[in-house]
């Protein structure tokens, strides 16, 4: 079956040494944002870093940009002295991907530590090769009794806060890193295309922030240029580098990837755009996205050009990752009495519900880039997310959340778990029958966790058609919260190998647990 979005579509945990080392000696000057230099002299330069994107216990993608026309090559192996290396030849990168090029790997050892790293070659000439950039990651283990830990978050770069030298950059990364997780779920909301990032902000108490600043970032993203400038800026962050090469992504996206808040057919009406089609810059923004994420179905050897995808991580964890805005219908108030469309599209809901039932992992995340039960607005009378605020029936988008969790239930499917960012605070909710107006479901935990370089908002109120109750929040009382004046947020998931308990902690940079919540393994609902 082939899923086409509703747009155009054009031991790990040791401490690093020689290869984190490596790759930290990298520096990237902002003058490096510009587009790469066709000089003839010179070798090959990955000042970008490396990445690696969804890691399986036998496979992985491993990503790197150039400053030219290149060779990629990656070897592989179990030690950092590279002995008995193995050579993947990857493509030839250029300006058709914006000198970026992703290498999948295959028939890797499970559950173990793999050291890689990728040297960019001449094409005419192979023995003129750029310095290597390192890389390690750990394949998904094969034995259950190894356990899994992971982070998730997302939100980065939004509402003008960038890059800030005076406070270190994105220090929530390197805190992240020294968590050592076995990957990093993003949950969407990766660049913000439509946010400028100035040079400087006056906070309100005085302060000045200052801002790493880039020509694509001056303005909104239009086209395919700027929408890649908009993927690159991130990655002049040092902290972020260095993440990558450490801990491994399951990459999703969100409305910010093109702008606030779109839907497919979206005409704008926003002067800032000179293109007002939200089609074409999907399309654009869709080119980027595929360019500087390593994702499996996106990937031109594999992939069939979708977003949505299970990644497997051993018999433990299955992560469901969804695509709630390619295929979603316009936003409105959100009260029609039918809506097969929703916020997954038919054919997506489909794919959701067979591939839970085929499941055989203990735990099966859920990984939404929009919650459910949050009344999230998108105007004076329309919903952008799931929920509506009218408490009774389902109606609207809810209706396919509702036949979902009845197929849940009925199927008897069990270790679900919904994870997301996305509002720009972290907040933990019980789902549960008898508090809803539906209640044709089994209770379900929603963790929400964000955001990682992003302003700060209050919480939204929730809509009890499905029940929630909210346990747990931490949010600013007032919009837009910088970061020096609020703590970035990110959760932590750590299932036991032993006792398949999963534990839920939401975190605050810095290195506060503000929540935690131990789920059992085997139930419907918890």
């Amino acid at each position: 079956m082939s899923y086409r979005p509703r747009i155009p579509s054009p031991d790990r945990r040791t401490v690093l040494r020689g290869s984190l080392a490596a790759s930290a000696a990298l520096t990237l000057p902002v003058a490096a944002a510009a587009a790469p230099a066709f000089a003839l002299s010179g070798r090959p330069r990955a000042a970008w870093g490396v990445q690696v994107g969804d890691v399986t216990a036998s496979s992985a993608l491993v990503w790197v940009r150039s400053d030219r026309p290149a060779r990629m090559i990656v070897e592989t192996s179990a030690t950092e002295s590279f002995r008995r290396a193995r050579t993947w030849h990857g493509p030839l990168v250029g300006s058709g991907t914006d000198f970026t090029g992703t290498t999948p790997l295959y028939g890797l050892p499970a559950g173990e530590q793999v050291h890689y790293r990728v040297t960019l070659a001449d094409p005419d000439d192979p023995r003129r090769t750029g310095e290597p950039v390192y890389g390690t990651f750990r394949t998904a283990p094969a034995r259950r009794r190894d356990g899994v830990r992971f982070l998730w978050s997302g939100d980065i770069a939004g509402q003008g806060w960038g890059i800030n030298p005076d406070i270190g950059g994105y220090r929530v990364y390197d805190e992240m890193r020294r968590l050592d997780p076995d990957f990093f779920l993003c949950s969407g909301d990766n660049i913000y295309a439509d946010g400028v990032i100035e040079p400087s902000v006056t906070l309100p108490d005085g302060r000045v922030w200052r801002n790493v600043t880039t020509e694509e970032k001056a303005k909104v993203a239009e086209t395919l240029a700027e929408y890649r400038g908009n993927f690159r800026y991130n990655l002049l962050d040092d902290n972020l580098r260095k993440f990558n090469a450490q801990v491994p992504s399951i990459i999703q996206w969100d409305d910010h990837e093109v702008r606030n808040n779109w839907y497919p057919g979206q005409i704008l009406d926003d002067v800032r755009y000179t293109e007002k089609n939200v089609d074409v810059l999907a399309a654009r923004s869709m080119r980027a996205f595929r360019e500087y994420f390593p994702v499996s179905t996106l990937h031109e050897s594999s992939g069939d050009g979708r977003v949505h995808r299970v990644v497997r991580h051993g018999p433990l964890l299955d992560v469901f990752v969804l695509d709630m805005r390619s295929f979603r219908n316009a936003n409105s108030p959100g009260r029609q009495p039918d809506d097969t469309t929703g916020i997954l599209g038919a054919e997506q809901l489909e794919w959701l519900k067979r591939e839970l039932s085929r499941s055989r992992a203990v735990w099966k995340v859920i990984a939404a880039d929009m919650p459910l039960g949050l009344v999230v607005t998108d105007g004076a009378t329309d919903f952008e997310a799931v929920a509506q605020g009218d408490p009774g029936a389902p109606l609207g988008r809810e209706l396919q959340i509702a036949e979902l969790l009845r197929f849940i239930k009925h199927r008897r499917i069990t270790g679900t778990l919904w994870l997301t960012a996305d509002v720009h605070y972290t907040s933990a909710q019980h789902y549960a029958p008898e508090r809803a107006a539906f209640k044709d479901f089994a209770p379900f935990w929603e963790f929400v966790s964000g955001p990682l370089a992003a302003g700060g908002f209050p919480a939204n109120a929730l809509d009890s058609t499905f029940g929630p109750d909210r346990v747990f929040v931490r949010a600013p009382d007032r919009a837009n919260v910088s970061p020096m004046e609020s703590p970035q947020f990110f959760g932590e998931v750590d299932i036991d190998g032993d006792s398949g308990e999963l534990t839920v902690r939401l975190r605050a940079q810095g290195g506060s647990v503000l929540f935690s919540k131990v789920l059992q393994p085997g139930r419907v609902g918890q």
